[in-house]
């Protein structure tokens, strides 16, 4: 049975495994896609794993690791506060989600599409309590993000990265939004240099088509990369 609260303004739901000590997947979201996630994963088959959905996010400040201008004309400009973001999930949600669950989780696991999934890869520089990652059609367009993942160390080696992005993301005359391909294929191509397990795979359609489902399908690799190594991927 779900679960949910409120914490640090934000809304918090935990869909625990029944399982003892499963790994624990927390997923920040934009519009409380937690449920209709966990639906499509439960449609690919059992799900061994619990989900924290956490929404009511300040987009562009909490999923946004530093200030940059907006990539839209007349968008609302990123005003990074993912630090004090990552701060409350870590010190505060997490704990407190984690007492809804059966046991210590064995893994921890942290995902998210667009800006959360730029948030997903930069939290892993910064905190060393998730294990994999999960980024769709993540933001690595973000100004600096690729330069300052590449020169710097992650907090602890990560388990198994996933990236993914639609096939015409990069298909853009907005030339911010067109680094996105390459970005994402740059910072992928290190991990798999430095030994991390981890997979690229492209999907029809642009950002913003099923977001639900391919946010499932990197929750999915998470809990088995090794069975999925040979999946269609760059």
């Amino acid at each position: 049975m779900a679960h949910t609260y409120t914490l640090g303004g934000k809304t918090v739901t935990v869909f625990p495994c029944e399982t003892a000590h499963a790994p624990v997947v927390y997923l920040n979201t934009f519009d409380e896609e937690g449920a209709r996630v966990l639906a499509r994963l439960q449609s690919l088959g059992p799900v061994p794993c619990s989900l924290v959905a956490i929404s009511q996010l300040d987009w562009n400040r909490d999923m946004a690791p530093w200030d940059a201008p907006s990539a839209f004309r007349g968008g609302d400009a990123c005003t990074g506060g993912a630090d004090a973001y990552l701060e409350l999930l870590t010190g505060t949600i997490l704990p407190a989600a984690e007492r809804e669950l059966n046991g210590a989780p064995c893994w921890r696991g942290l995902a998210g599409y667009s800006l959360a999934g730029l948030f997903a890869l930069y939290a892993l520089y910064h905190t060393d309590c998730f294990a994999r990652a999960a980024t769709m059609s993540g933001s690595l367009w973000f100004p600096g993000f690729r330069d300052y993942a590449l020169s710097h160390p992650f907090c602890r080696r990560p388990d198994c990265v996933y990236f993914s992005l639609g096939r015409r993301e990069s298909k853009t005359r907005n030339p911010l939004l067109k680094t996105v391909g390459e970005n994402t294929e740059a910072l992928y191509r290190h991990c798999r240099a430095l030994g991390i397990p981890s997979i690229f795979r492209y999907h029809p359609g642009n950002h913003y088509g099923h977001a639900v489902e391919r946010t499932a399908d990197g929750i999915a690799w998470l809990l088995n990369p090794d069975a999925a190594e040979d999946a269609p991927a760059l």
